[in-house]
């Protein structure tokens, strides 16, 4: 009766490693290299120090939008150099156009040419809000084909599980994928891609050299260049800023505001653009026409001042103050405001970090992560990676998030 049951045990577990291994997504080639991928997030880095504890590759962040530097770039690509680490770069898309993504990608491809860079240039475009699917592989389409020809170089798409599977279509899968999943053996097969090159399977790693948590990743070989872009090349410069129109159509729940955050633009500017009436009112099915401009370098958000008001409380309501509405209104006595008059309350650069980028939230009975995300104007998936969760429907009450 043992021998039997140990044959059982032995066919169902050879069963299950079959079953496991059918759903892996598998690696590209068998050289595995041990990374981790960084941006100003991970503050001052000793990157001699997460050499000597194993790392091999590591991913920069070198921009996000149309003009945003992180402000870490510069010193840790030379110190991960200088600590004799391969060095990849990665770009945060937050493009809501074809024009859009393809002024982005010549941005990405001038701040990194002449820097002598080993991995695959890699487009991290997760936020997909709003976007419907043949929109989202447009504008990815034409961010990758445009870097391609500006760069001279090799690419990678960087994109969690989800949106491998759900968003991304066969289109791009010219392009390796460097695939982000966290709390597995090893990354599901549900996607268009036959297989990996990156595999990012914590964002909550430890490493020797760095304060706080840094996101883990296991590279194949193929994420390595197989020629450097030509030095001779000559830099890219983005085009002169253009600009494009498309149709949004209302949907239940929207707000001018939200609309006007996801597509990088002004409530006014909607509002003038659509002729309405009154900002709060309207309605699911409803087409409006949004300008999209390329270089989003800096957007106004405008107030009219009612009767009553005064320039601290309309500070207080817009989480500025005084003297930063004063100035860029030029205003010259900050006691001085009158009915009607337009102010510019808030202004913003594209793809710029938060005003407050360690924004917590701490879990109450009842919360979700899809409902924590809709407050936040943030995603699941963002929140997932920003704070390391295995099961994004097991969150509990007292649990504090970082919100990205």
């Amino acid at each position: 009766m043992k021998k039997v049951l140990m044959h059982v045990t032995v066919v169902v577990c050879m069963i299950a490693l079959l079953c496991c291994s059918a759903y892996a997504l598998p690696a590209s080639n068998e050289r595995i290299y041990s990374g981790i991928d960084v941006s100003v997030w991970q503050g001052d880095i000793d990157f001699e120090a997460v050499r000597q504890d194993g790392i091999e590759i590591v991913y920069i962040r070198s921009s996000s939008g149309s003009n945003f530097v992180d402000p870490n770039f510069e010193q840790n690509y030379e110190r991960a150099k200088a600590a004799g680490l391969s060095v990849g770069f990665y770009h945060y898309v937050t493009a809501r156009s074809e024009s859009q993504a393809r002024y982005q990608a010549e941005f990405f491809a001038s701040l990194v040419h002449g820097r002598d860079y080993d991995c695959r240039l890699a487009m991290d475009f997760e936020d997909l809000r709003g976007l419907s699917r043949s929109e989202i592989n447009a504008i990815a389409n034409a961010f990758l084909e445009t870097l391609e020809e500006k760069a001279g170089s090799e690419l990678v798409i960087y994109s969690d599980a989800y949106n491998a599977e759900n968003a991304f279509d066969k289109s791009l899968t010219r392009y390796p994928l460097w695939i982000a999943q966290y709390g597995v053996a090893q990354p599901s097969d549900r996607t268009q891609w036959s297989e990996w090159v990156g595999w990012q399977y914590t964002s909550s790693g430890r490493i020797s050299g760095i304060s706080g948590n840094v996101d883990r990743d296991r590279f194949t070989e193929d994420i390595l260049l197989t020629s450097k872009p030509d030095p001779n090349r000559p830099r890219p410069e983005p085009s002169a800023p253009g600009k494009s129109t498309i149709s949004y159509t209302v949907k239940r729940g929207d707000t001018l505001y939200a609309i006007a955050k996801l597509y990088h633009t002004s409530v006014s500017a909607l509002v003038q653009e659509n002729d309405i009436a009154n900002p709060n009112l309207i309605y699911p099915g409803q087409v409006l026409n949004i300008t999209i401009h390329d270089d989003v370098t800096r957007i106004c958000e405008y107030y009219t001042v009612q009767r009553g008001d005064t320039l601290y409380a309309i500070a207080l309501r817009y989480n500025t103050t005084v003297s930063a509405l004063a100035s860029r209104n030029g205003i010259s006595n900050p006691n001085l405001i009158y009915p009607g008059q337009r102010l510019c309350v808030n202004t913003r650069q594209d793809g710029s970090e938060p005003l407050n980028p360690a924004r917590t939230y701490t879990v109450v009975r009842g919360d979700t992560l899809y409902a924590i995300a809709l407050r936040y104007n943030t995603t699941v998936s963002a929140l997932v990676q920003a704070n390391g969760i295995a099961n994004p429907n097991r969150i509990y009450p007292g649990q504090v998030l970082r919100i990205p």
